[in-house]
């Protein structure tokens, strides 16, 4: 029998982000606490989303309805490289914050190391690239690897399981 195996990935649906964008910077545009303020979230490109204001509060209270409204879409806030304070430029405040997809080399040691250490002995487990191939000759042990990184909160990355067969 041949093994059966996976891959777990870290992709964003871009679809959902700009639906997510347009919702926020819709709900920012009608809301009273936001008006006079030059508030404004938009989609610059594939990879970031620019948020404005004229201070450092309304800036991150963008931030927060852009989140509120990410999680509503289903899609995870850890795809977000969130910078600590909004940058001044000019007269406004701006958080420029990337979209992170793919699984960095350190995470990808990090979710093997879990593999080998806790997972059933029989799997065994590749870095390629940028995403891991997981392999059996159990499919109860592929889900049971599965189970295990859900259940882990500790990893910076959102994870997606594809390709099972």
């Amino acid at each position: 029998m041949a093994d059966s195996s996976f891959d777990i990935v870290s992709k964003i649906d871009r679809q959902e982000v700009a639906n997510a964008v347009n919702s926020a910077a819709r709900e920012v545009g009608q809301r009273y606490d936001f008006k006079g303020v030059g508030a404004s979230v938009e989609q610059s490109g594939e990879h970031l989303i620019v948020i404005k204001a004229n201070t450092a509060e309304r800036a991150l209270a963008v931030l927060d309805v852009l989140k509120t409204w990410m999680v509503k879409r289903k899609v995870s806030l850890k795809h977000l490289d969130v910078p600590d304070e909004p940058k001044l430029s000019g007269k406004e405040y701006r958080l420029e914050i990337p979209l992170t997809e793919g699984i960095s080399q350190e995470n990808a040691k990090k979710i093997s190391k879990i593999i080998r250490d806790e997972a059933p002995k029989s799997v065994k487990s590749q870095i390629q690239g940028d995403e891991l191939r997981v392999q059996s000759k159990s499919r109860d042990d592929l889900q049971a690897v599965q189970r295990l990184l859900r259940e882990r909160d500790d990893l910076d990355v959102a994870l997606q399981f594809t390709n099972y067969r």
